[in-house]
C-alpha cells in the first residue's frame, strides 16, 4: 500500500509542478482557440473546460488503462514505475504537447503536423499509419463489449448482432456534431469511468486485499521479458500514441490556450491513476501474477473485469462493470473512427459541414471495422499495442521539432526528445523481438533498438546545433 501511495503522490505532484513547466515552456497565452476563430457547428466548437476535460479522458482511456494495466500488472509490481513515471514524463507531456501545437495549427491532425515538422514524406506515412491505427483501434473496441453483452443476453443476442448494433452507434457518433452526442454522454461515463476505479480501491482496502509493494523482479508467467513487452503492454496509462490521435479533437474546441495543462496533461494522469488502481486491483484479487495470468487466459479482459467488480463491490459492481466494459471502449472506438474521418477529410479535402461528404467517408471507414472484427482480438491488441507505441514516437519527435523551431530555449526540446528516443527504442525492439513482427533473439533486438534510438537522438543533436527547419 505504501508503494500505490507513493504512486499517487507522485501524480499528483507531477501534474502540479513538471505539467505546469511543460505548458510554460510552450507558453500558453491569451490568443483566440479554433474553437472560435474557425467555429462550424460539427467539429470546431466551444466546449467548458471540465466538459472538455471529461470528453478528452474518455477519449483517451475507454478500457485501455483497465485492460492494459491488467495485462501489464502480469510482470509484477515493476509496473507501477511505469505507469507513474512514463505518464510524467512521458504521456503527459505527449498528450499535452501533441494537443497545443493542434491547437496552433487550426485542430490539424497529428499527420498533418508531422508534415509540417518533420517533412512530407513523414505527412503521408503518418497518414497511413494513424488511419490504420484508428481503425484498429475502433475495430478492437467494439470487439470487448460486444463479447460482455453477448455474455449478458444469452440465447436473446449473440455477439454479432451486438457488433452490428455498435457499429450503427458509431455511424451517427461519427457522423454528427460534437456537441450533439460525445459532448453530452462522455462528461457522464468519463465520471462513470473515474467512480468506477474509486470503487474498486474502496473494495480492496475494505476487503483486506494486500496490494504488492515495489520489486523489480520479473514475476510474468510465461517469463516474457519486461523490456520492450510491458512498455508496449500498458499503453494507455504511461505514454500512448493513440492519445495524439484524439488530443486534435478536442483543440478544436478548447477555449483558452491556459486550459491546456488541465485538459491534456490532467487527463493523462487521470487515466494513470485509473491505470493503477487496476494494475494493483489485479494482483490483490488473484493473489498472485499467475492467478491474474490465468484469469485473463480463461475469462479474458471484459470477463476479468467483470469478475474484479462483482467480487469487491457485488451488485453495484457488476452494474460499473458492464457501463465501464461496454460504454467505455464504445466511447473510444467511435471517436476513433471519428479522427479516422478528420485525417481523411485532410487528404481529400471534403468539407466536413456536409453530411454527404461524412458519410462518403465514415462508410468505408466502418464497412473495413466491420471486417476486422473477425479477427482474433488478442492478435489485434498486439498489433494495436505496438502501432500506438510507435505513433507516440513520431508524435513526440514531432513536438521535439516543434520546440526546437518555436521554443525560446532549445534546449527545452529535451522535454520531448528524451522521451521520444526511449520509446524509439521501445518500439524498435518490440517488433524485432515480438512473433507478430520478426520474432529474432534478443541478442540481436536490444542492441538493434538501442542503435536505432542512438541514430535519431543524434540526428537530433546535429538539428539542434544547425538549427535547420526540420528533424
Amino acid at each position: 500500500m505504501v508503494t500505490l501511495c507513493c504512486a499517487f503522490a507522485i501524480l499528483i505532484l507531477g501534474y502540479a509542478f513538471y505539467g505546469r513547466f511543460v505548458s510554460n515552456v510552450f507558453g500558453a497565452d491569451d490568443r483566440k482557440t479554433p474553437a472560435y476563430t474557425k467555429q462550424d457547428g460539427v467539429d470546431f466548437v466551444p466546449l467548458k473546460t471540465g466538459k472538455a476535460y471529461l470528453v478528452q479522458l474518455l477519449n483517451i482511456a475507454g478500457t485501455g488503462p483497465i485492460f492494459g494495466a491488467l495485462m501489464g500488472a502480469c510482470f509484477g509490481p515493476v509496473v507501477f514505475l511505469w505507469i507513474v513515471f512514463g505518464a510524467v514524463l512521458g504521456g503527459g507531456v505527449h498528450d499535452y504537447l501533441s494537443g497545443m501545437i493542434s491547437e496552433r495549427h487550426d485542430g490539424a491532425s497529428i499527420a498533418q503536423l508531422s508534415g509540417i515538422y518533420l517533412g512530407p514524406a513523414a505527412k503521408w506515412l503518418m497518414r497511413i499509419f494513424a488511419v490504420l491505427l484508428l481503425v484498429f483501434t475502433g475495430t478492437v473496441f467494439v470487439i470487448s463489449p460486444a463479447v460482455l453483452m453477448a455474455r449478458l443476453t444469452p440465447g436473446v443476442a449473440g455477439e454479432g448482432l451486438w457488433i452490428v448494433v455498435i457499429l450503427i452507434y458509431y455511424v451517427l457518433a461519427t457522423l454528427l456534431p460534437i456537441d450533439k452526442v460525445i459532448g453530452r454522454l462522455y462528461p457522464v461515463f468519463g465520471i462513470v469511468l473515474i467512480v468506477m476505479a474509486v470503487g474498486i480501491l474502496f473494495g480492496i482496502l475494505k476487503g483486506g486485499y494486500t496490494i504488492p509493494e515495489l520489486s523489480l523482479q520479473n514475476l510474468h508467467p510465461e517469463d516474457l521479458p519486461v523490456w520492450p513487452f510491458m512498455f508496449v503492454t500498458v499503453a494507455c496509462g504511461a505514454i500512448s500514441g493513440f492519445h495524439a490521435t484524439q488530443s486534435p479533437m478536442i483543440a478544436k474546441c478548447m477555449t483558452s490556450e491556459k486550459e491546456g495543462r488541465k485538459i491534456f496533461y490532467g487527463a493523462m494522469l487521470s487515466e494513470s491513476v485509473i491505470a493503477l488502481v487496476w494494475a494493483a486491483g489485479g494482483i490483490a484479487f488473484y493473489g498472485a501474477t499467475d492467478g491474474l495470468f490465468n484469469a485473463l487466459s480463461k475469462l479474458g479482459q471484459s470477463g476479468v473485469v467483470y469478475d474484479i467488480s462483482t467480487g469487491l463491490l457485488g451488485t453495484v459492481g457488476g452494474i460499473l462493470a458492464i457501463v465501464g466494459v461496454v460504454a467505455c471502449p464504445i466511447t473510444s472506438g467511435d471517436t476513433a473512427f471519428r479522427s479516422a474521418r478528420l485525417i481523411l477529410a485532410e487528404i481529400t479535402g471534403l468539407d466536413q459541414r456536409s453530411i454527404k461528404n461524412r458519410l462518403i467517408i465514415t462508410v468505408p471507414l466502418l464497412g473495413i471495422g466491420a471486417i476486422l472484427t473477425r479477427l482474433d482480438f488478442n492478435v489485434l491488441w498486439r498489433y494495436f499495442s505496438w502501432s500506438n507505441q510507435t505513433l507516440a514516437m513520431v508524435s513526440l519527435w514531432v513536438a521535439t521539432s516543434y520546440l526546437l523551431q518555436k521554443g525560446t530555449r532549445k534546449v527545452y526540446s529535451l522535454l520531448a526528445a528524451l522521451p521520444a528516443s526511449f520509446m524509439s527504442a521501445v518500439s524498435m525492439t518490440y517488433i524485432l523481438m515480438a512473433k507478430e513482427g520478426f520474432g529474432l533473439a534478443d541478442g540481436i533486438a536490444y542492441p538493434a533498438g538501442v542503435v536505432f534510438a542512438v541514430a535519431l537522438f543524434a540526428i537530433y543533436v546535429y538539428h539542434f546545433h544547425k538549427g535547420v527547419n526540420h528533424v
